[in-house]
C-alpha cells in the first residue's frame, strides 16, 4: 500500500527508498516474521530473498519461523540519488557480504543459506559485479541480481557500458549456473541463448511485471531448457506475497501474450513452483520434490471446497482454482509450522501487532507523506 498508482520515480525516490533506508535490524526481523506467516499460510516452505539491508534480523526471524531460505544483502556501490545510509564503497560492500556468509551460512540447523546479491546495474559498478562473481565462486554459493527489469535499464546500460544489461554481463564473464536473475523482461533471443548456454537461472515475478515492467519471454526460456522459477517480488512491488496467486497469473498472462492456450500448462507451472524453484536456489538435491532421501518439506491441500470442486484434473485445479485457504498444513524439515490452519511456530497476533508498530515508526522516520487513502496503520 505504499507505492501504488504512482509513476516509477515517485515510487522509488519518494516512497520506497525513504522507507527501506530507514529500516533497522529490529524492523527487518519484524518484517520477516510477518512475511513468514504469510508464506507459511501460502504453503511456501523455502524462500529466496534477493536482498535486505539487515540480514542478521532476517536470520533470527527465520530461526523462529522454522522456514527454509536463501538470504542475501542488497548491495550497491554507485548510483544517483541513493539515500545516505546506502552510499558505500565496493570494498566495504564485499566485506559486509563475506562476513554475513561466514557468520550465518548454515544457520537455523542448515535451513538458512547466505548468497551474494547485486541490486541492479543502475547501482553496481563493474568492479563490484566481477568481484562478487569471484567471491561467490570461491565460497561455492549463489548470486541474486535484478536483470533486464525495465526498458530504461537497457537504455542506461547502453549509455554507460555500450550494450544492454545481459550482453554486458556476458562480456564481463559473470553469467554462470550460480546466478539467479530476477525478472529478465527485456531480453533478446540471443541473450536468452546466452542464459541457456551458461545455465543461468531465472525467477519470474508476473504480478510485479504486470505493474510496470512488461512481459518476459518465459515460454521461450522454458523451451530453451532454462530453469525458470516463480517469485512474488517484494511487497512494495506486489502487495500480495502469495505464490498461489503467482502460479495462477503465470498460467494466464503468457497465454494472452502469445494467443496460445497450450503454453504454460498446469504441469509446467507446478514444476516452476516446486522443483524448478529448488533448482533456482541450487538446493534441488534436498528439496523441491517428494522423494526418498530428500527433506520432509511438504504441504497439505484440502480440495473439498466450493472453489476447487469438481476435481476432474487435480493438477489443473492446483494452478487455476486453489486459493490460500485450501492450504491446511505446512511442514519444513519434518516439523509442522502450520497444522489445520493454525500457525504453531510464533504467536501470530503478537507478530501482527509488532509489525504495525514498526511500520508506523519507519514511515515517520522516513518522512513519508501519503494521500489520505493510504493511512499508515
Amino acid at each position: 500500500g505504499l507505492g501504488d498508482d504512482v509513476p516509477l520515480l515517485v515510487w522509488l525516490q519518494e516512497r520506497i527508498w525513504p522507507y527501506e533506508s530507514n529500516m533497522t535490524e529490529a524492523d527487518s526481523e519484524a518484517s520477516t516474521l510477518l512475511l513468514g506467516i504469510e508464506q507459511i499460510r501460502n504453503g511456501v516452505t523455502c524462500i529466496g530473498e534477493s536482498g535486505g539491508q539487515h540480514v542478521p534480523g532476517m536470520v533470527r526471524a527465520m530461526e523462529q519461523l522454522g522456514l527454509r531460505g536463501v538470504l542475501s544483502r542488497s548491495t550497491m556501490d554507485t548510483g544517483e540519488g541513493l539515500p545516505e545510509p546506502w552510499q558505500s564503497t565496493t570494498d566495504r560492500e564485499l566485506a559486509l557480504q563475506t562476513a554475513l556468509y561466514e557468520q550465518h551460512n548454515g544457520a537455523a540447523e542448515g535451513r538458512v543459506r547466505i548468497w551474494y546479491s547485486l541490486r541492479t546495474i543502475f547501482n553496481n559498478s563493474d568492479e563490484l559485479i566481477t568481484r562478487t562473481a569471484q567471491l561467490a565462486k570461491q565460497h561455492q554459493t549463489g548470486i541474486m541480481m535484478h536483470v533486464a527489469e525495465i526498458r530504461e535499464e537497457n537504455e542506461f546500460a547502453i549509455a554507460t557500458r555500450g550494450t544492454s544489461t545481459v550482453t554486458h554481463l556476458y562480456n564481463l564473464g559473470v553469467l554462470a549456473p550460480n546466478l539467479l536473475a530476477a525478472h529478465c523482461v527485456w531480453m533478446t533471443e540471443d541473450e536468452i541463448a546466452m542464459f541457456r548456454d551458461h545455465d543461468v537461472k531465472v525467477t519470474h515475478n508476473p504480478a510485479a511485471a504486470m505493474k510496470v515492467l512488461g512481459f518476459a519471454k518465459i515460454p521461450e526460456m522454458l523451451d530453451e531448457g532454462i530453469t525458470v522459477s516463480i517469485g512474488t517480488d517484494g511487497a512494495p512491488c506486489n502487495n500480495r506475497m502469495s505464490l498461489v496467486d503467482e502460479m495462477w497469473l503465470t498460467s494466464l498472462i503468457h497465454k494472452g501474450r502469445t494467443l496460445d492456450p497450450t503454453v504454460m500448462d498446469a504441469q509446467s507451472v507446478l514444476a516452476m513452483g516446486t522443483i524448478l524453484g529448488a533448482k533456482s536456489l541450487l538446493w534441488d538435491d534436498e528439496i523441491g520434490s517428494l522423494e526418498v532421501g530428500k527433506k520432509a518439506d511438504l504441504i497439505v491441500v484440502n480440495p473439498d471446497t466450493a472453489n476447487m470442486l469438481p476435481l476432474h484434473d487435480p493438477v489443473a485445479n492446483l494452478i487455476s482454482a486453489m486459493k490460500t485457504d485450501n492450504i491446511e498444513s505446512t511442514m519444513v524439515d519434518g516439523r509442522w509450522l502450520m497444522r489445520d490452519r493454525e500457525i504453531l511456530v510464533v504467536d501470530e497476533a503478537e507478530v501482527i501487532e509488532r509489525a504495525k508498530r514498526h511500520a508506523a515508526e519507519i514511515a515517520e522516520r522516513g518522512g513519508i507523506n501519503l494521500p489520505d487513502r493510504f493511512p499508515v496503520l
